[in-house]
């Protein structure tokens, strides 16, 4: 079964638990703190497998864990860091944040994504040994792994889409031209998934074309397959619109033509203004003067027009010569540009649960939800510090503390971030 789009929910590992922990050993005087640091969590990465084509292995699992760190021990033993877990996608697939549907990333080229970053294991207490405080009884804990619900769409990577109503000649003419095998059938929908070919026109040169299962009018609102298939198109730099000239099952030419440029802008207005050729198939099967109806029709509208009969290769050669001629000149297939997720939407659907312990003078924050925040601050960044800062008191981080007798000075430490509290 061909799946080209899932919600699925990524659970990286959280990190192991520093350990508190005092070297005892017989004559050795004052030992200290041993207490190790906890291992890394594993983390979630996805990575492009050529020999998948599809996303039909997430039909039945939509929830991926990695392992947590363990917790480290004494005599500075870390705990041990767990594997990272490995997901592959098809090339060509879209990573989104299902909240917000910002781009986390397009396995178009990149090879490897993180998608969720395992947690970072806690400090042992021998960490905190200092020279006022000697016997550390405290250890942090580890930071919780990155949690996200992803979207995974597949957009076909083909240069070229063939458009066009069902059983105009398609699937015929993706198979005279590559060396694709699609189903063909007098009957419509017999192509019920998208076909990619690859058609060679030298020895360095080739393209891939894809054959788009029919749209039909209605498709952009869910009508036929075209709805579920349009998000292939949005790939191609070039689009081969087919139209059966001979009108064989009594529709107008022109009408057909039309109607799918209107499905086009319905579901994607940019769709409606990318490059398109027009080919005329069964010119064999069309009274004359429809055949010319039809092509000064579309010359006036200023499209590249060819005419053709597919099933004996007649007028292909012709029309791959210039689709090629065509894609000399325009830019590469599309690449969806990366993006971060907006930390306003983050802040907008935390727990605002937290817990405030007080060890040695040092005021540590746990808050799971507050993880994932602070993995997007840039602590480098004077506008990403201020937000976290009023994440701290919108969360009523800040009131807590102050409730508790923190003063100008004293150590907040949250996860892996300590600063000097400024009132």
């Amino acid at each position: 079964m061909f799946v080209d789009f899932v919600k699925i929910t990524v659970k990286a590992g959280n990190g192991g638990n520093g350990a508190v922990s005092f070297r005892r050993e017989k004559y050795v005087a004052a030992g200290g703190p041993d207490g190790g640091d906890g291992g890394r969590g594993g983390s979630i990465i996805f990575k492009i497998d050529d020999n998948v084509s599809t996303l039909s292995d997430f039909r039945y699992k939509r929830k991926y864990k990695a392992g947590n760190g363990n917790n480290g021990s004494g005599s500075h033993k870390s705990g041990k860091s767990s594997e990272d877990l490995i997901i592959t996608v098809p090339r060509g697939t879209i990573i989104k944040e299902a909240e917000t549907g910002t781009v986390l990333a397009d396995m178009a080229e990149t090879e490897m994504f993180v998608a969720a970053k395992g947690g970072t294991g806690g400090w042992g207490n021998s960490h905190f040994a200092t020279a006022t405080r000697q016997v550390p009884r405290f250890a942090k804990d580890g930071m919780p792994g990155e949690e996200w619900t992803l979207l995974l769409e597949l957009k076909l990577l083909a240069d070229v889409g063939l458009i066009g109503f069902p059983n105009v000649g398609k699937s015929t003419l993706i198979s005279v031209v590559s060396e694709a095998k699609p189903i063909i059938a007098d009957y419509h929908f017999t192509t019920l998934i998208p076909v990619p070919g690859v058609v060679r026109m030298g020895p360095e040169s080739s393209f891939v074309i894809a054959d788009i299962p029919g749209i039909i009018e209605g498709a952009s609102e869910g009508l036929g397959l075209g709805h579920e298939f349009l998000r292939h198109i949005e790939r191609c730099r070039l689009l081969v619109h087919i139209v059966d000239v001979a009108g064989s099952e009594g529709r107008d030419p022109i009408e057909d033509f039309n109607t799918i440029n209107t499905e086009l802008k319905s579901f994607n207005e940019e769709l409606a203004a990318y490059p398109q050729i027009v080919a005329a198939n069964k010119v064999d099967l069309a009274a004359p003067e429809q055949l010319s109806r039809f092509r000064e029709y579309v010359t006036d509208k200023g499209y590249e027009y060819y005419e053709m009969i597919a099933p004996i290769s007649e007028g292909t050669k012709e029309l791959m010569q210039a689709v090629s001629r065509k894609l000399s000149k325009l830019p590469p297939v599309k690449i969806y540009k990366a993006s971060v997720v907006p930390m306003e939407s983050l802040a907008s659907k935390i727990d605002s649960g937290f817990d405030i312990k007080i060890e040695d003078g040092i005021y540590i924050i746990e808050a799971a939800w507050l993880a994932k925040i602070l993995s997007k601050t840039n602590p480098e960044d004077y506008e990403s510090l201020q937000y976290f800062q009023t994440v701290l008191h919108t969360s009523g981080i800040i009131k807590a503390l102050i409730k508790k007798g923190i003063k100008e000075g004293d150590t907040v430490s949250i996860y892996d971030l300590e600063f000097d509290y400024v009132p």
